[in-house]
This record gives structure tokens, sequence and C-alpha cells, in this order.
């Protein structure tokens, strides 16, 4: 595959061959560094989506505690629910090793740390304990006619992003919003779940009254699109 170099770009046009050439040198150099289109933006990730094993996905860093499977022997996963652990930077980790010891505890499938790596902590045909069974019917985020006791964990995957502790108001990082962008398009993918069907745990369950967990998050997945 071949990687168009980007044009560059400069104030002046009398000059932009010795920019040019300014430039190569300082990138040979190690001075700077040019930027080209992440691999996830041009690999075919409905294919590598359905693999096997621990797989490479190009832009994101994957800690895998549990391999994928048989994608035709997972649990048949209908929706994506994405979390907030109301923990510190660093605690995607301990709590996706404690997921993976005990994979029905209260918790989930994916959890992304503040740096953007992400921990797939439990095997896809088991179903950890996450959500409050889908009992927002008050239409305050999105129409919950079809959710109401409906997107539930045992049909959800859940999506855990650590950080927003000591306030639960802060946002995701970029980094984390960086991993998100490829993570939400492979879940999709494998799991053949609708756009529709990602949700904030905000939207469907009654939560803290001080933030909506999950809410920017899965906003930004459906307005990114397919």
């Amino acid at each position: 595959m071949m990687l168009r170099r980007p044009a560059l770009r400069f104030g002046h046009r009398g000059h932009a061959g010795a920019t040019a050439k300014s430039t190569a040198l300082a990138v040979a150099l190690g001075i700077i560094t040019l930027s080209f289109p992440a691999l996830a933006e041009t690999s075919d990730i409905a294919s590598l989506a359905r693999a096997a094993g621990t797989p490479e996905i190009p832009g994101l860093k994957m800690v895998w505690l549990a391999p994928w499977g048989d994608v035709a022997k997972s649990h048949p996963w209908r929706n994506i629910i994405v979390h907030r652990t109301e923990g510190p930077a660093g605690s995607a980790r301990g709590g996706a090793q404690e997921q993976s010891r005990n994979p029905i505890r209260r918790g989930v499938t994916v959890w992304v740390e503040t740096d953007g790596t992400v921990y797939w902590a439990v095997a896809e045909n088991l179903v950890p304990t996450h959500g409050d069974g889908g009992n927002r019917n008050d239409n305050k985020y999105i129409d919950n006619g079809k959710t109401y006791h409906q997107v539930i964990g045992s049909n959800s995957i859940g999506v855990e992003f650590a950080g927003n502790y000591p306030d639960v108001t802060r946002g995701a990082t970029e980094a984390q919003i960086a991993a998100w962008r490829i993570l939400v398009r492979v879940l999709r993918a494998r799991y053949q779940i609708p756009l529709d069907h990602v949700y904030a745990h905000n939207w469907i369950d009654f939560k803290d009254a001080r933030y909506c967990e999950g809410c920017a998050l899965a906003t930004m997945a459906r307005e990114w699109g397919e």
C-alpha cells in the first residue's frame, strides 16, 4: 500500500522550492515529522474485525486479557453501552484485570485508559454485569420506546472509559477519543451492530444527576457515522 506524502503549503510561492528542500532536510534529520493518514482509515476494518485471536488493529494499542474466538460463537451482542468509571487515570488496567479474574462481576468487556490503551478483559461469549435494566422511559435524551427494559447488560457489550475522578464532569481525553473512533467501528463491524444501537449509560438508565454518563462519547460515535 502506498502512502501519499501530504501536500506542503507555503506562505510565499516564490520560496516554495527552497522551503520544500529545507522541510525535506528537517524530516531526514528528525527535526520535524510529517503526519500521514492513520492506517485505520485505509485498512479494511470490516474484515479485520471478524478475525480470531489477538489481531493487531491499526491505530489501537490493544492489551488482550482474553483473545477473540470464533465470532459466530460469541454472545449475540446487539448494542454497545458507553460507561465512565468515575475512577482516576490508571484505573482501567486494574478494573480490566479484576474483570478478567471474575468475568461476570459488575463491570464490562472493554476498558479504555486515559492514554488510549484498550483492555479486552473478558471472553466475548461471557456476559459481565453492567447496566441497570434499561429503566429510563422519560425520553429525556433519546426516544426510550425501543430501549425501555430492552437495552440491557445481557444483550449489550459494555465499554468503560476511565479518568473522570475526582471531577465526574471531566470529559474523555484526546487519546481516548482517538481510540474510541476506531474501537466503535471495530465493535460494530464484529457484531453487526447498527449505528443507532450505540448508547450512553445515561440514555437508557437513570444515573447520577451530576453528569450524563457516556453521553458525549456515544454522541460522537453517532455523529461520526458509518
